[in-house]
């Protein structure tokens, strides 16, 4: 029996340090141009293996549900997975295997050119349901055929008394196809930044709007200036601490798996933030999506010496 099963991206990351300027939130490269970076790095990552790690690291027992190639890159990947202490429940295509390259600023902001590959294209009857035991499903955004996968996975969470986190993109929610509002009907708890909230509710009571389309809790993200949560009938701000960032890529999976994990572990929205606010802290402080993931132990301590301030109303 699983405590939870993460469904989503798996890919091997390629990370440029472009050292470049930015300018009116732009990362400009000219044309026809050979330019210089100042450093490359590669990892795996993608939503659904960068939770699985952050839930494992945390303590839960988790699996994996993804599609990969039959490449080198499917072989990185599992490789990881397993030393990550993850089961991998999903299964392998004749599409290659995911891959992104991230274009990080002189100020460590970053563009993602990303190649989904298998990734899309996991059907509904390629799922080992026998399989699929646990407590918690987390999806982590998917297009394609992958997402009515997810639509059908959620259906059967329903009927088997499975709770499910979903933390969508800002390209399903600005195109907001129907199979997305399907999957909200079936998601407990939601969790997206401001700008996908603002595609898919009025920024008018925005939380009530968004408890509309069916989660039970929401939270909503905001960077640098915290997050919101509500449960319906309370709004918690949680404001974070000013750290030294390194690399912000996988701050919002390490922020909305740690704040699963809170649930899953204690049931309390506080104490959900608070591992959340941390997990996400920790990461933006390491290069890559994974290395600033805090361990249960690790996570235990910070919570008793850095506290977040919450406040509720």
């Amino acid at each position: 029996m699983f405590e939870i099963i993460t469904f989503g991206g798996a890919v091997v990351d390629a990370f440029l340090e472009t050292g470049m300027p930015e300018k009116n939130k732009e990362l400009c490269v000219p044309l026809g141009y050979k330019l210089l970076v100042k450093n490359i790095w590669f990892a795996t990552g993608g939503g659904g293996t960068n939770t699985a790690t952050a839930f494992s690291r945390l303590g839960l027992k988790t699996g994996f549900i993804g599609k990969l190639g039959k490449d080198a890159n499917a072989k990185l990947i599992l490789e990881e997975l397993k030393k990550e202490k993850i089961d991998f429940l999903g299964t392998f295509g004749q599409e290659p295997t995911g891959y992104s390259v991230i274009l990080n600023s002189e100020k460590q902001n970053r563009t993602i050119l990303t190649f989904k590959g298998a990734n899309e294209t996991l059907k509904f009857s390629e799922l080992q349901l026998k399989k699929l035991k646990t407590k918690w499903f987390y999806f982590s955004s998917m297009p394609g055929k992958t997402l009515e996968t997810q639509v059908k996975l959620a259906k059967f969470a329903v009927k088997n008394k499975i709770k499910v986190a979903y933390n969508p993109s800002s390209y399903l929610t600005k195109t907001n196809p129907p199979l997305l509002k399907q999957l909200l009907k079936f998601t407990n708890v939601l969790i997206l930044n401001n700008e996908e909230a603002s595609h898919l509710a009025n920024k008018n009571n925005i939380f009530s709007n968004l408890h509309k389309l069916g989660p039970e809790i929401v939270c909503i993200t905001h960077g640098e200036k915290g997050n919101k949560v509500s449960d319906g009938e309370n709004i918690f701000s949680a404001f974070p601490r000013k750290v030294k960032v390194k690399e912000r890529t996988g701050a919002g999976d390490a922020f909305a798996s740690g704040f699963v994990a809170g649930l899953v572990k204690f049931n309390n929205l506080t104490k959900a933030i608070e591992i959340g606010s941390l997990n996400a802290e920790s990461v933006i402080q390491k290069p890559g999506a994974k290395n600033g993931l805090l361990t249960w132990r690790e996570m235990s301590s910070q919570l008793k010496n850095n506290k977040i301030k919450i406040t509720c109303s």
